[in-house]
């Protein structure tokens, strides 16, 4: 697929990884529009809850009156609370491990069927791909850490999701990618002590640093363009192999 021809949508395009998707997919002559919790100040954002069926229509009706039905879906739209399964005040509320389950994996599955019945609507050459998905899992999913029962279960599930779906969405030409970023310098990590950031890297093997939000969006650019990558899902972490805690 060529970037300058696609019709993409981001979710969490706000910040993080998703702004720096979408800034570096509009430079590239890409129609990008931002779908996010947050309020944006662009008309190439809209606000929307991931979770909500009813959310999601609405913004995804919005989007294909302003750039036409999306060839691209970016899911960066995620939470990651820390929290023990049981901690000094008694066992990790329910209600908070289903919050992170929501968000990370029903929103993302919630997100994917609803854009790719529209995109396998979509008119292109039979000898190209309708759409490519690419969602967002982490090293979580494969060596969670202690405090991050809820979100490695999610983002497990996300990782778990990509196989199967690029099987059954192949019929229609639309891919499915997933990148798992390791520590990334996100606004979710800074707000981690930074003593306990630099700690962090020092476990990475090579690069020895944070990874950049931009080497996430190259990652996902080269996904869009290469047209034989499918039913992936990608580490992106500098070789890191996260330890219990």
């Amino acid at each position: 697929m060529n970037i300058n021809q696609c019709r993409i949508i981001i979710t969490g395009g706000q910040s993080g990884l998703g702004q720096a998707c979408f800034e570096s997919l509009a430079a590239k002559g890409a129609k990008v529009i931002s779908w996010d919790i947050q309020e944006g100040s662009t008309p190439f954002h809209i606000q929307c809850d991931v979770t909500s069926e009813d959310s999601v229509i609405n913004a995804l009706e919005q989007t294909i009156e302003q750039i036409g039905i999306p060839s691209v879906c970016i899911q960066c739209a995620g939470i990651a609370p820390a929290k023990r399964i049981i901690g000094k005040n008694g066992p990790l509320p329910l209600a908070e491990f289903s919050k992170v389950i929501a968000v990370n994996l029903i929103g993302t599955f919630n997100v994917m069927r609803l854009v790719a019945e529209k995109m396998s609507t979509a008119e292109c050459p039979e000898n190209q791909s309708r759409g490519v998905f690419i969602h967002t899992a982490s090293v979580a999913a494969f060596e969670g850490q202690i405090g991050q029962a809820a979100y490695s279960a999610s983002k497990g599930g996300v990782a778990a999701l990509t196989l199967p779906a690029a099987r059954e969405l192949a019929q229609h030409r639309i891919r499915v990618n997933t990148i798992a970023p390791g520590l990334m310098a996100t606004p979710m990590l800074f707000a981690m002590p930074d003593e306990v950031q630099v700690e962090l890297a020092k476990n990475i093997p090579y690069p020895k640093r944070l990874g950049q939000p931009a080497e996430y969006a190259s990652l996902a650019m080269h996904l869009i363009e290469n047209e034989y990558i499918n039913g992936e899902v990608i580490r992106l972490d500098g070789g890191l192999r996260m330890t219990p805690k």
